[in-house]
């Protein structure tokens, strides 16, 4: 088309009202690390977005989970070859701090999202902050552990009511009277975890020493304080006299932990609320066999509490340059639009970090995840220490130390004092 063609087509097009067709003007480098049934509903988030936004569009690039993630974010940002825009694990806050990789989030940038602070639960927002109170992250959920059961193992007890539902379980004891009662009606495993594992040992144990009041990494960077050895010791007790009894499998690695339950062997199932979506599909493929529920991980010693961690929205470092306002804006605004539409996010069994969304009257009827949603009031998250959070060095002493000791190769006692002197010297 010539150019006075061209011209004359444009004056035609905003005399008549005809809205000139949009261009991108901006793109936005994404990385994330989500694979599975989270890989497909955020690309599926990035492809709407991109829909609606034709002056913004979304270049994703997902990456692989854990330590190779926050190695190439590390070494990219530095030159400044990283994302404009990346996910990160809220318990990888302190490191990505230490590491100098994170850009602060100002208010000016929650004002271009069209978020602020008090749109978020207190446990994620404070989490996304440095210890000076400086916001680094957006957070975008908050996933924890739950209790998953199988209603056929609990007919006849106590401990399902008239409903169908889950009850009756406000202490260990109750627990494990429940797993013995399912253990009597057939169930070969009552309660499968990833024994083997280290987020599936680290996460059961995290939960019972936090229930206790304990501390695993102090703010001044002490191990286990105080108190902290002994109730760190009574939480292994407790997964140790699991195995002993029978209750749970043995040095089970991930996929066969949730292939136990999934299977009909186990009546419980300790996991992230990331696989209520596998749940959901085989329920409603036909192929799963029972009715099965899941809560927030019960009060099992004296406080309700339960880990957690939560994706969430950073910024890195680029190189020596800063990014440009514009750019910037636009990834804030790819930021909001996440936030506001992260009940599809939801249908991957997470809670929203983002209050408005978590407290709609659409996730209300989201089950079961209105139903262990207060679990979003309860969470304790990880040390804010380099050393802890999502493949880190707490994580592995989970698997070397803490595993082998519930399988009985070392006393709760020697196995605790190992994973101190471990992780003191990591720090």
């Amino acid at each position: 088309m010539k150019l006075t063609t061209f011209a004359k087509a444009t004056a035609f097009m905003a005399l008549a009202g005809t809205a000139m067709p949009a261009y991108a003007q901006q793109t936005v480098t994404w990385w994330d690390f989500f694979a599975g049934g989270d890989g497909v509903r955020m690309k599926a988030l990035i492809e709407q977005f991109n829909e609606e936004h034709p002056d913004i569009q979304i270049e994703g690039t997902t990456l692989e989970w854990g330590v190779p993630f926050y190695t190439k974010i590390r070494t990219s940002a530095a030159v400044g070859a990283g994302p404009d825009l990346m996910t990160y694990h809220l318990s990888r806050l302190p490191l990505g701090l230490s590491e100098e990789v994170l850009t602060p989030i100002t208010e000016a940038d929650l004002e271009a999202a069209g978020l602020s602070e008090d749109d978020f639960f207190e446990s994620s927002i404070n989490a996304a902050k440095g210890p000076d109170g400086t916001l680094y992250a957006v957070p975008f959920d908050i996933h924890s552990i739950v209790l998953y059961y199988n209603k056929s193992y609990l007919e006849g007890t106590r401990f399902l009511d008239d409903e169908g539902n889950l009850t009756g379980i406000e202490s260990v004891a109750d627990f494990e009277e429940a797993m013995q009662a399912a253990a009597d009606n057939g169930s070969q495993t009552p309660v499968t975890y990833a024994t083997g594992d280290d987020g599936g040992t680290y996460r059961v144990f995290y939960t019972l020493l936090a229930q206790q009041g304990g501390t695993l990494i102090s703010e001044d960077g002490e191990v286990l304080p105080g108190d902290s050895t002994e109730k760190a010791v009574k939480a292994l007790e407790i997964m140790t006299n699991w195995h002993e009894q029978g209750w749970q499998p043995e040095q089970a690695l991930y996929e066969a932990s949730v292939a136990l339950f999934t299977s009909g062997q186990s009546a419980f199932q300790l996991n992230g609320v990331w696989e209520v979506p596998t749940m959901v599909d085989l329920a409603e493929s036909g192929s799963l066999g029972f009715e099965w529920g899941a809560v927030e991980v019960p009060k099992l010693m004296d406080t309700q509490t339960t880990w957690a961690d939560s994706h969430a929205w950073a910024i890195p470092i680029q190189g020596e340059e800063e990014m440009d306002p514009a750019k910037r804006e636009a990834v804030m605004e790819v930021v909001g639009w996440m936030e506001k539409n992260a009940i599809q996010w939801a249908d991957a069994g997470h809670i929203p970090a983002y209050k408005p969304v978590a407290e709609s009257e659409e996730f209300a009827v989201m089950e079961p995840n209105a139903t262990y949603a207060s679990l979003a009031e309860d969470a304790t998250y990880d040390p804010r220490s380099d050393v802890a959070g999502v493949a880190s060095p707490v994580y592995d002493a989970a698997v070397n130390i803490l595993s082998p000791a519930m399988h009985g190769y070392l006393s709760p006692e020697d196995a605790i004092e190992q994973m101190k002197a471990e992780i003191q010297n990591r720090m």
